[in-house]
């Protein structure tokens, strides 16, 4: 073993087999006092997963792992806890691209033994099944493995790439199917498990996961998530991150730069837990941090349980983007505590927190508020829907030997809110509310089925209000392509008015300066921006020089205008779009420029060219969307 001594790595895994065993009591009163998934996920074939659970199911994983940034990669041990329904069939575990050093199991997780092992032939998506040979009576399996540079559900971070500019940074992305790629696992959201983790890094950086944080010394974190949480909310990200307080629950890590301007761009957090536990019921997992990473974070956030991963990129300055906040928040109901059992259900986490994140935006910032978002969100559904094959729009997607990144459009988001918001509007709020709150109460800590929420549905809201629900085409919101014709549209009386003004300086109308932008939110630029026709270089140039908006530091605005630019080849924004696609990661914002950058010869060229100096900058995950762009 290269990356320590034998006798280091046996003391290593030992300690992570101590620390487990700790941790093993309070896991098993915390299954107590939730109900057992089993029933709800045997009947869940995932096909994005070797495991077979429904004969050996892992119950709980204990990691110790020492952090490498000089090899970027993660090594040392896994002891996978299991459950066998015969005693008579292997473990099957998912794997992506890792190196495998031994394996061995035991009755009890204190004498071990070697067992025979074989990783079988890389599938292009789902990666290498781990196939283990267990005896009967098996209770824990000890695997010492290690990570590759090119794991694609981890990112390793140059100090320049940083806010700080001094040290490195590492995070993690599991989902949908990249927690196999640092941990072998049953790699499915049917499967839930508990986990502890013993994580070492160089001493003068801080490592944090989605875990209650147990003890730290001299580089050595101590982890444990006691509630069983799918694989794909494993989370870890090391770094040189400071922490500030929000309230009694709740604060955000960053990086020294950005921290101050992170805590009060999100000093609302305390009252978005406040305000969904009106709605719901309880937030169920002890704290909610936010981690603010560094920009080539490939999505807005990631909701894992009690630390949810930021991009810096919803940093405003005005709060306009705390909407992102909202919705990584109300998944700790929908999708961290009611999960999907398969990623063809993917809609049950999004749609569900999709329509709770704009009932939080309303409680918090008004009426028009939750409106104009829905107004934009409904915008980029229908646009999408001119683009999508027939079979992406359809709520309960086919994956099928497709990557289940593919499922990641606004149709499970904005689709899936749509249709909760008719329920809402036919059968009222309050009663809709009330449904939600059971809801999330019966199937608490599990993953289930689009069939078994529809079951639920039917017999708790629908069966007992017959006549309001012939008005939902239940069948064809969930498993017909597009939109039923029933579907709620809103309004936004401001964003009429920035509509009117859009069309004004369009026509020539108006000029720039006399558009009173001063109080504009976030949203009525973009409304502002999305509506305008193509415009000639001269009136993006008017627009330029009235609101700056090539140098603007909101990079939702930002995103659009570069758009803008690359149609109308408007050259002054050049250097900021190259440096733009430089800087940040996220794939929501550089999917569309490389994209528009596309569609002509020259743009070709200038997305190429840039692309090759950002690669190396982006997460894998992003790396795999830009290489399909720029082929």
């Amino acid at each position: 073993m290269d990356h320590m001594s034998r006798r280091a790595a046996l003391t290593a895994i030992a300690a992570a087999a101590a620390f487990s065993s700790s941790c093993r009591s309070s896991t098993k009163a915390g299954d107590n006092k939730t109900k057992n998934d089993t029933t709800m996920t045997t009947d869940a074939h995932d096909v994005h997963s070797f495991a077979q659970p429904e004969k050996v199911r892992a119950r709980s994983v204990a990691l110790d792992l020492t952090v490498s940034f000089e090899k970027q990669n993660l090594a040392g041990a896994a002891i996978i806890e299991i459950e066998q329904a015969k005693g008579a069939d292997p473990l099957i575990l998912d794997t992506r691209d890792l190196s495998i050093d031994k394996i061995e199991s035991s009755p009890d997780g204190a004498a071990y033994t070697d067992v025979k092992w074989t990783l079988g032939q890389k599938d292009p998506i789902l990666g290498s099944p781990l196939s283990i040979q267990i005896p009967p009576l098996t209770r824990f399996v000890r695997i010492q493995y290690q990570s590759s540079p090119q794991a694609s559900g981890l990112q390793w971070l140059k100090p320049e790439q940083t806010a700080g500019k001094r040290s490195p940074f590492l995070f993690s992305q599991n989902e949908s199917i990249h927690a196999r790629s640092w941990i072998p696992i049953q790699d499915s959201p049917g499967v839930r498990v508990a986990y502890t983790a013993r994580i070492r890094v160089p001493n003068e950086l801080v490592a944090l996961m989605s875990a209650e944080h147990k003890g730290a010394s001299n580089g050595v974190y101590d982890f444990a998530m006691e509630t069983p949480i799918p694989p794909y909310l494993i989370a870890l990200a090391v770094g040189d991150l400071k922490f500030s307080e929000i309230g009694p629950r709740t604060g955000v890590y960053a990086e020294a730069p950005i921290l101050s301007k992170a805590a009060w761009e999100f000093s609302d957090m305390e009252k978005m837990v406040a305000t969904v536990e009106k709605l719901y019921g309880p937030y169920r997992w002890g704290r909610y941090d936010l981690l603010i990473l560094p920009p080539s974070f490939p999505f807005g956030g990631m909701e894992n349980p009690r630390l949810t991963f930021a991009t810096p990129t919803v940093i405003a300055g005005d709060k306009s983007l705390a909407g992102l906040v909202s919705h990584e928040l109300a998944h700790s109901w929908s999708g961290n505590l009611v999960t999907n059992a398969t990623w063809s259900d993917f809609w049950l986490n999004e749609g569900f927190t999709s329509y709770i994140e704009n009932r939080i935006q309303e409680a918090l910032y008004g009426r028009e508020q939750a409106l104009m978002e829905q107004v934009l969100d409904r915008r980029k559904l229908d646009k999408e829907l001119t683009e999508l094959d027939k079979r992406d729009q359809i709520l309960h997607i086919d994956l099928k030997g497709r990557d289940p990144d593919e499922g990641g459009t606004n149709v499970p988001y904005v689709k899936g809110a749509l249709l909760l918001r008719q329920m809402e509007e036919v059968f009222g709020r309050d009663r809709f509310d009330d449904y939600l709150k059971r809801y999330f109460d019966h199937f608490s800590f599990q993953s289930i089925t689009t069939a078994t929420m529809l079951d639920y549905l039917q017999r708790e809201l629908f069966d007992k209000e017959p006549a309001l629900a012939t008005k939902i085409p239940i069948h064809e919101w969930i498993y017909e392509p597009g939109l039923p014709a029933s579907a709620p549209r809103a309004v936004s009386e401001r964003l009429e008015t920035v509509r009117k003004d859009a069309k004004a300086f369009a026509s020539g109308a108006v000029h720039a300066k006399a558009i009173q932008t001063k109080n504009w939110s976030t949203q009525e630029w973009l409304e502002f921006l999305e509506v305008l026709p193509p415009l000639k270089t001269d009136q993006l140039a008017e627009l330029d020089s009235a609101f700056h908006l090539t140098q603007t530091g909101n990079s939702e605005i930002l995103d659009q205008w570069l758009q803008m630019a690359i149609k109308a080849d408007y050259r002054p924004a050049y250097p900021r779009l190259e440096s733009f696609l430089l800087e940040v990661g996220r794939q929501k914002f550089i999917k569309p420029l490389y994209t528009e950058l596309m569609k002509t010869l020259e743009g070709q060229k200038r997305a190429r060219a840039i692309y090759a100096k950002a690669r190396a900058r982006y997460h894998p995950i992003a790396q795999t969307a830009i290489d399909k762009i720029v082929k």
